[in-house]
């Protein structure tokens, strides 16, 4: 079998611990030619000295892939791109990525959000796209520096609903010989939107309130209110033929219960330091889209996503 010609899209606290990950492994095997794109300082840092990883699951903090670009346009003959950017970045992406993919390209968004499919899907509507969702706790300690703490990050992904038949056999076999802990499923739907209706409901609440985790799980109005964005989203799974079980509630606070009671999200912290480009829309918008799509009423989700675009205006305001 020919080598495969594979590229990490964003070296963030996602891309960087898989592709450090993938490339490793490939350093070694010589399977496959791996390529990173990246910008600005983070290129020419990764350029010089490699992708650093800082984590206990490997003693070799360092690796260097067969090319580094600056820019997707150069991109060429890609067999599969790996995109890990941020969601408000996809858009631009996808577009970029029309110029320099063949129809046999496939696509794994390591990024998660319940629309994310159907998004590369509007623009890439020919190319085999896997869904997926990830849990990982790693971040960009430096620029070109990844520091991952923690248990080791997991990879759910599954076919494509509209390739069900497509043999995908070596991009398991990819991620497989990464020693990625990963699950793959013919169906990773109910994986994503389980992971949605926790992180979405979770996100926006504490954002209104600028509050935590524990709070949520605690305070009756907040906890009342992340019950209504929950019931929301499971009504718009249902209506997708996405069952996440009756009980779907009650597990996702069970999670919540889990984490240290004054745990924050990013949407929260995001939001209530100013910072522009942020989850907001992953979130609420899905959410909203998808009901006026399915003719479904999303009024809590509507009103907090109101609350928290003129929060952000004040915010700015005073910065």
């Amino acid at each position: 079998m020919r080598k495969k010609n594979i590229t990490v899209i964003g070296l963030g606290g996602v891309g960087g611990y898989y592709g450090f990950k993938i490339n490793q492994v490939n350093q070694v095997t010589k399977k496959h030619k791996i390529s990173f794109v990246a910008r600005a300082k983070t290129y020419e840092i990764v350029k010089e000295k490699g992708l650093m990883l800082i984590s206990s699951e490997h003693k070799n903090n360092t690796t260097t892939p067969n090319t580094i670009f600056q820019n997707i346009s150069e991109i060429t003959n890609p067999d599969l791109i790996i995109i890990c950017v941020k969601e408000y970045d996809l858009k631009n992406i996808c577009n970029q990525l029309t110029k320099v993919i063949t129809k046999e390209t496939i696509l794994l968004p390591m990024m998660n959000g319940a629309d994310i499919y159907d998004r590369i899907h509007m623009i890439l509507p020919n190319n085999i796209i896997l869904p997926s969702c990830v849990y990982v706790a790693s971040h960009i300690k430096e620029k070109g520096i990844i520091e991952h703490k923690g248990k080791a990050g997991k990879l759910i992904f599954g076919k494509d609903p509209k390739h069900l038949l497509k043999d995908i056999t070596w991009v398991v076999d990819l991620i497989n010989d990464s020693k990625i802990d990963y699950e793959f499923k013919d169906n990773s739907l109910i994986d994503i939107w389980t992971k949605f209706i926790f992180i979405a409901s979770f996100g926006l609440v504490t954002t209104k309130h600028d509050s935590s985790i524990g709070a949520i799980c605690n305070d009756k109005h907040q906890r009342k209110e992340a019950t209504e964005i929950m019931k929301e989203i499971d009504l718009i799974a249902n209506k997708k033929g996405i069952f996440l079980g009756d009980n779907i509630i009650e597990k996702t606070f069970n999670k919540a219960s889990t984490f240290p009671p004054k745990t924050p999200t990013s949407l929260q912290l995001d939001v209530n330091t100013g910072k522009e480009n942020n989850e907001l829309e992953l979130f609420a918008s899905a959410i909203i889209n998808y009901g006026t799509s399915l003719n479904l009423k999303c009024p809590c989700t509507q009103k907090i996503y109101n609350e928290i675009k003129k929060l952000m205006l004040c915010t700015k305001t005073k910065s």
